[in-house]
Order: C-alpha cells, then structure tokens, then sequence
C-alpha cells in the first residue's frame, strides 16, 4: 500500500453525436462565426453622418511640440547684447531727469534744448562703448533734430512747434539707428519706442554689476555730489538775503519749486530719466532694420506693365493742356460756361490736384516694384514712362499752386491755406528727388526724402505761418480796406503781433485785443517763453491797446459770423 491517497476515478463524458452521425469532440466556435446582431436605422445613419464618433483615439504624439520660436524677420534685425552702462551715461542720463523736472513743468522754449543736450551725451558714450563710430548722416540727424528744437524758442505757434517736436524726435531716433533702406528709414525713426521698457532694465543691470565690483568708488561720489549741493543752498541763500539785486537774478535763473506741484515735477523726472536710458541703450545696441528683406514683385511683361502707365499719361497731358489753354486769357469762357467765380474755381480744384499728387507718389512706388527690369531695353522703358509721368505731375503741382495764389488774392492767407500749399511744395520736391534718383540710382533716396520732410518742418517753423497770415492780409487791407475780418485775428499767435501792430485803429487793437488777453494770463519763466512772445509783449507795451467794443463789433471781432476766412 501507498501512503498517497488514492484519486477517484472520472467516468468520461458521452461525446455528442455531430452532423455526420460520428461521436467527436466538439471544438470551442469562434466569436466571428456567431451572427452579427443587426444595426438599427437610427444608428446606421449616425455612423455615416458621424464616422468620427466610432474611429479609435489617435496615438499620443511621439514628444512635447517644439515652441514655435520669434518670427524670421525678428531674429534678423535683433542685435547682439548691449555693452554695460558706464558712468559717463548714467550720469547724463540723470541730468536729463533733473532738467526735465525742474525746466519742463512750464511751458516750451529753450528749455527743450536744455534737456535734449545731456540726452545726446547720454546716447554718444554709450554708442562709444559700442564701438560705433559717428556716420555722416548720423551726423545730419542728430544737428537736424537739435535745429528743429529751435522752433520752439523762436515761435509761439502751437502747431509749427508740434510738428518740429515730432520731427526731431524722428531724426532723433534715426542718429541712433543709423539706417539708409526705406524699412529702415521708416522703422527707425519710430525704433526709439521699443527701448522705452530695455532702456532702464539695462542700466539697473549695469549699475548692479558696476557695484559688485567697485563698491568703494559710488560712496566718494555720492558723498561729494551732497556736499556740493549743500553749499550752493546755503551759501545761494545767504547771498540772496544779504542783495535784492542778486536775490532777483537768482530768482529769474532758477525754476520755481513748489510742494504743490511735486507728484508732476516727479513725474517729469521719470519721464526724462527712461528716455535719455532709452535713447542710450538704442545707441548701444540698435535693431537692424535695414535687414528686412522686401523682395520685389514679379516682373511683368513691357505692354502688361507700360499700356496703363502711358493711357495715364495721356490723360495728364490732356489735363495740362487745358490748364495752359485756361492761363493764357481763357478764365472768362470757362467762368462763363460752369457759372463759377473766379475765387471757385481756384478753390474748385486745389484739393483735387493735391490728391492727385499723393496719388502719383503711390503709382510709381507700386510700377517699381512689378517693372520689368531684365534688360537694358527694360530699364529704358521704366525711366521714360516714369520720367514722364514725374514731369506731368510737377506741371500739375505748379497748377495746384497757381489756383491756390488765385484763392488767397480773391480770399486772403490762413493758417490752413498755407500749410496745404507748403505740403505740395513739398510733394513736388519728392517727385524731383525720385527723378534725380532714376538717373543716379535709388540708394540714397530714402535718407533724402526724409531729410528734405525735415527741412521742410524746419522752414516752416522759421518763417513763421502766423506772421506770414498776418503780414499778408495786413497788406490787402491798404489796397482793400472792407476785406479785413478782424475776428479771425483772434486766434492766430503772439507771431502776428508785429505784423498787425501795423493796422491803424481801431483795427489794430481790435485784431490785437484776444493775443493780449492770452499774454496777459501767462507768466512763464525766461526759459519757457518763446521770442516771439517777448516781442509781441514788448510791442503792446510800448503801445497799449485802445479798444472800443462799438468798433470792433462792427469789424467782426465779438460778432457770430467768421467772414471769409472761415470758408477752409
């Protein structure tokens, strides 16, 4: 015996008898041989109008997707890094945040100039850590912005002293960034902006690594920077209580500080400090703009490209034709049969040939860019349709300037008359500087074109809009005594006062009396008054105004009705 206990026995089962009557074991049947359950209509229809409700999962993607990164254009006009902030430019840049709270809080004059010099300093020994050099056209930017800051000194108008803002703010940032394409040109007169927010995070991280390593050089400075001024507060103060006289000139030198106006003389300080960091951290490292890549378009054929370029001239030389047919004694026919005056037709058209000048300038920019340029033959075709059509449109600007001579002999000189003149004089400059360039070459012209828009703001400023306004209808008033509105007067600038000081009475202290009020309410400090307000203040000093209400109602200068300057 076994001690393994013993298994019982299992009788086997009966196998069942299959389909052809043998006793076999029957095999497990698969799951694709039962019959599939039949699909209702509803759902048929949901797996065809729907298929992406039954498809399986997509497979997780392989890896994190790269992040996509700064655009092309960007990493080809950014820099390298910025050289650190020396001490040089800190300090400047500092004056510059000083000036600007103690001297800009009044008005605008010299004291523009003031802050701008420190700011310059600022941004030429940061260029000089660069390693930059000083370019020639560097050079007429940074001298063509600070002479456009002298509109300010001179004129009292707000709206010539604007424009030469803007302008020298411009030229401004091209001196920093140095660019001569028509992208860069355009880019970089804005390109100062983008340094508003680097600017002081550069130089808080200079001045962190500065003090890192010279941490025994700051403590003198600012030590004899304190002392300094201690002694010009004391000793200024002993000095001007012990002499009324140098007390007086004390006082007119320097800016009145009050407590009241702190949070906007601390705002003015910060405003001077991140520009002057922003001009310096352009002047070290400058965005490239003139890398911008603008690729010409696709040429097309010589009659695809010249047929409505010449049907255009055509059409402009008809135009000229007519206006030279009209100059040489045909006013009265025309007059006659359109039942316009002689002033309406002048006015009829100014505005139309000013578009058309505008125009123009776009219909040569978009030929040159799909012109045909594959041959010599080509090159000929482009200069002889553009050069004509160039020569047309200056025969167009000196009849948009003669219509608008006709007007002012007919209506008078206004400030809106005159700036609208200046800007086709100046259109008709571009148009001669593109054609100088179609002989010379195109390299030059985006720098010319910008600069001669500065000497145009510049000009325009000095010769002074609202004296010119004045002097001109002060002159018509000899010839024409009741063509004289006196309430248009009113709103021009202390620039007009010499010209209407001129006027007899009571037309002079009429046109004077609204100029003599402003002054009046104004007290600004010598170095944010204008020349032409000290003279205008000098001249109705020496000649007090007389006005009689009774007369200047009868001139227009307190009545509703604003006469014919107010017809544009």
């Amino acid at each position: 015996m076994s001690d393994t206990p013993s298994t019982p026995s299992i009788p086997p089962t009966p196998a069942e008898p299959s389909d052809t009557g043998r006793g076999v074991e029957a095999a497990p049947q698969s799951s694709a041989a039962q019959p599939q359950p039949r699909m209702s209509y509803r759902e048929q229809h949901s797996r065809a109008t729907q298929p992406q409700r039954y498809q399986p999962w997509p497979p997780p993607p392989a890896g994190p997707r790269p992040s996509p990164g700064p655009p092309k254009w960007l990493i080809a006009v950014r820099p390298g890094p910025p050289a650190g902030i020396r001490p040089a430019t800190l300090v400047a840049a500092l004056a510059t945040a000083l000036l600007s709270a103690l001297l800009l809080g009044e008005g605008l004059g010299l004291n523009l100039l003031f802050v701008t010099v420190p700011t310059a300093l600022a941004a030429g020994f940061a260029a000089r850590a660069a390693g930059r050099r000083l370019r020639p056209w560097t050079f007429v930017w940074a001298v063509g912005g600070l002479a456009l800051l002298a509109v300010p000194a001179l004129r009292d108008a707000g709206w010539p002293t604007f424009l030469a803002c803007v302008s020298a703010l411009a030229l401004g940032s091209l001196a920093l960034h140095g660019n001569r394409t028509w992208a860069g040109v355009l880019a970089g007169s804005l390109g100062i902006f983008g340094s508003l927010a680097s600017g002081p995070a550069w130089a808080w991280r200079g001045m962190r690594e500065r003090a890192e390593v010279s941490r025994g050089r700051w403590a003198p400075m600012v030590r004899t920077a304190l002392v300094a001024a201690v002694l010009l507060v004391v000793f200024g103060a002993l000095f001007a209580s012990a002499d009324a006289a140098f007390a007086g000139l004390l006082g007119g030198l320097t800016p009145d500080v009050s407590v009241a106006d702190s949070p906007w003389r601390i705002f003015l300080f910060a405003l001077g400090l991140v520009g002057a960091l922003a001009a310096a951290r352009t002047a070290a490292a400058p965005l490239r703009w003139d890398r911008l890549e603008i690729r010409p378009g696709r040429a097309r054929g010589r009659a695809e490209w010249a047929l409505p370029l010449v049907v255009l001239n055509l059409l402009f030389t008809a135009f000229i034709a007519v206006q030279l047919a009209v100059l040489f004694g045909g006013y009265r026919k025309v007059l006659s049969e359109t039942g316009l005056t002689y002033a309406q037709y002048a006015r009829q058209g100014f505005w139309q040939l000013l578009w058309v000048t505008l125009l123009v300038l776009l219909v040569v920019a978009v030929a040159l860019r799909w012109a045909p340029r594959g041959t010599d033959r080509d090159r000929v075709l482009v200069r002889s349709v553009l050069g004509t059509l160039c020569v047309l449109t200056l025969v167009v600007v000196a009849s948009a300037l003669r219509r608008m001579d006709l007007y002012v002999d007919a209506y008078g000189l206004t400030r809106l008359r005159i700036s609208v003149a200046a800007v086709e004089l100046w259109l008709g400059l571009v148009i001669v500087l593109i054609m100088v360039a179609g002989v010379l070459g195109a390299r030059w012209l985006p720098r010319a074109v910008a600069a001669s828009a500065a000497a145009a703001v510049l000009a325009f400023g000095l010769v002074s809009p609202d004296g010119l306004v004045a002097e001109q209808n002060a002159a018509r008033y000899k010839d024409t005594p009741e063509k004289l509105d006196v309430h248009y007067f009113q709103d021009l600038s202390a620039d007009a006062v010499p010209a209407l000081d001129r006027l007899p009475e009571p037309q002079r202290s009429c046109a004077l009396v609204g100029i003599a009020e402003r002054l009046d309410g104004k007290n600004e400090p010598w170095y944010a008054t204008s020349l032409g307000v000290a003279r205008a203040r000098e001249i109705i000093e020496e000649r007090p105004l007389d006005v009689d209400e009774t007369e200047c109602r009868k001139l227009g200068t307190y009545g509703d009705g604003r006469g014919p300057y107010s017809e544009y």
